[in-house]
């Protein structure tokens, strides 16, 4: 479909494979798969979790909020939900925003799911956008602990120029009609130098300002889990971190760029193949449109 080849995407983004929701299959159905994994996981059931948090970018409708639809599939109707529209930086706003609620003693448990399906909103005659984006799913559940394991966490946003990356219609500003569907302006838009740019500079800053906050310097991370963008990012943020990649959780080969879901997804699977351990802190990282950013150290 496009002017390019596997070696120009792997060798640019790291990305080999991306998994595409079927046609009939919204991001709440990703999100409620997600969610009731991590229930069995944690021997839970969803009348156990007190709040839900969904961060995406492609929610179902604009209204009602998608993580409305989850709790109730889920039987948990009754229990507050709400979405976290941050795109690839929503998962670790929707976290920190989590630790806040459960610290203040308002919940006890929050499930915080981050989920895309991309597809729905990429051109795929665009070669800057196409060969990125998919779609996925991944869910936590926070609960309140004798010990304190969220050690820190550090958010920011620079809304001054959006149209780095963005979806240009759908909103207020121009609303989806026949010509914006024929200009494809209901797609992902990136500019795609500009953004690795950013990128790399913000989150660095704010990893560091994370690690300044709790006291404690990214040698004692060990382990970094970041949005999985684009691998050159993920090595340029790790090196100027002083982080080897033996320690930095990389698997955008196989999922792509999930957005929201996308570090959840590699939490999951740092659990199942033991990379996790108690006691030791893992750094999370993301970027987005927004431009939004973020970083959390989690003590296991």
């Amino acid at each position: 479909m496009l002017d390019t080849s596997d070696e120009w995407i792997v060798s640019r983004t790291g990305m080999r494979r991306r998994h595409i929701a079927a046609p009939g299959e919204q991001t709440s159905d990703l999100a409620i798969a997600a969610a009731r994994d991590a229930l069995r996981k944690a021997k839970l059931e969803a009348s156990d979790i007190d709040c839900f948090i969904v961060a995406t970018s492609t929610p179902d409708y604009s209204f009602p909020a998608t993580a409305c639809l989850v709790a109730a599939a889920l039987g948990a109707v009754g229990k507050p939900a709400f979405d976290m529209e941050i795109a690839c930086a929503g998962f670790v706003y929707g976290l920190c925003v989590a630790a806040g609620l459960v610290r203040s003693t308002v919940f006890r448990r929050i499930m915080v799911i981050g989920a895309e399906k991309l597809s729905a909103i990429t051109d795929m005659t665009d070669r800057g956008t196409a060969i990125l984006f998919a779609d996925g799913a991944g869910a936590v559940i926070v609960e309140r602990s004798e010990r304190d394991g969220f050690v820190a966490c550090e958010l920011g946003a620079d809304g001054r120029d959006p149209e780095l990356l963005y979806v240009p219609a759908g909103g207020t500003r121009r609303p989806v009609d026949a010509d914006a569907i024929a200009e494809r302006a209901n797609c992902i838009r990136m500019q795609g130098r500009e953004i690795f740019k950013h990128a790399v500079t913000r989150t660095v800053e704010s990893a560091n300002l994370a690690f300044r906050r709790a006291g404690l310097k990214p040698a004692d991370c060990r382990y970094f889990i970041p949005h999985q963008a684009n691998r050159r990012i993920i090595e340029s943020v790790a090196k100027q971190l002083q982080l080897p990649l033996e320690r930095v959780l990389i698997n955008i080969a196989e999922y792509g760029n999930t957005s929201a879901a996308s570090i959840p997804i590699a939490l999951d699977e740092a659990r199942r193949t033991g990379r996790i351990h108690p006691g030791e802190i893992t750094l999370l990282v993301a970027f987005g449109a927004g431009l939004t950013y973020g970083s959390a150290l989690i003590r296991w």
